[in-house]
């Protein structure tokens, strides 16, 4: 080949090559440009604006109905009711006025007065009949009489035997005996008292007659006893009165006592003569 013509042909390819350079920048350069940069505001507006019209354009989920819980089954609350009576009647102020004439009892045999005990004694063992007649007869019977008057009864019991004990008329283990009885009693009493007496258990409550919690109801064989009882005290308060020697029927009649005296304290192991009440009085009418 001629070397001119090859020297016009390197020039070619150098112009060819010298074109196609500029030609090739402007593709250079549209492949490596870059987005104007935008201002950090403009760019949270942006994406605030389009995260908020996703969101309202996106389908909102229904909010979950709450489930109402079925209702808890109702407990019977079983109210304990306060019984209340009224303490002022004519019986319970009958027996009050025995227990006051259980120290004049005592006093009048004590100085030897026996025809003013015999008196005494007469008269509390008539009110004792009567206010038993009057509570039944105009239905006036309460649970606070069903406590003072067998403890009236027995505080004239304690009288006597203090006192015929002391005059030297009364054996002395038979009163031991039934003062063991009559105190263990008493002593049960108090206690079931306070425990069937409905919360809060103050003194003030425990002592407030129109509040009854328990009764008292004295078995058959305590009522023979108090009755024997009765009987014995009577007849040897009389005794120094009468001309006679009845020293043998005394005897006898104390050996039946002593015996009644025990089986009636025994009768009431295990709550028989006593009565925790829950359910509230009838009103007398």
């Amino acid at each position: 080949m001629p070397a001119s013509v090859g020297l016009c042909a390197v020039r070619r390819v150098g112009l060819g090559v010298g074109r196609l350079a500029p030609l090739a920048r402007p593709g250079l350069a549209a492949f490596n440009c870059r987005a104007p940069s935008l201002p950090p505001r403009c760019l949270n507006l942006n994406r605030a604006f389009s995260v908020s019209s996703f969101l309202r354009s996106a389908p909102s989920p229904a909010p979950p109905t709450p489930s109402t819980p079925p209702p808890p089954p109702e407990k019977e609350k079983k109210e304990e009711t306060e019984l209340h009576e009224s303490p002022y009647t004519l019986p319970n102020a009958l027996t009050v006025a025995r227990i006051i004439a259980c120290p004049f009892l005592g006093w009048a045999i004590v100085k030897g007065d026996f025809a003013a005990a015999t008196g005494i004694l007469a008269a509390s063992g008539f009110t004792d009949w009567l206010d038993g007649y009057l509570a039944r007869k105009w239905n006036q019977k309460s649970v606070l009489g069903s406590i003072i008057d067998p403890m009236a009864d027995k505080m004239l019991m304690t009288t006597l035997v203090v006192a015929l004990t002391y005059e030297g008329l009364l054996p002395l283990p038979l009163a031991g005996l039934i003062f063991g009885r009559d105190l263990a009693l008493s002593l049960w009493a108090f206690y079931l008292r306070y425990k069937s007496l409905p919360p809060p258990k103050t003194w003030a409550r425990y002592w407030d007659p129109s509040m009854p919690s328990a009764e008292v109801r004295p078995t058959q064989i305590s009522k023979v006893n108090t009755a024997l009882q009765l009987l014995l005290m009577g007849v040897t308060t009389v005794s120094p009165l009468l001309h006679t020697d009845i020293s043998t029927g005394l005897q006898a009649l104390q050996l039946i006592v002593a015996t009644t005296t025990i089986w009636s304290g025994l009768s009431y192991v295990g709550n028989s003569g006593f009565k925790i009440l829950k359910q509230p009085l009838k009103k007398n009418k």
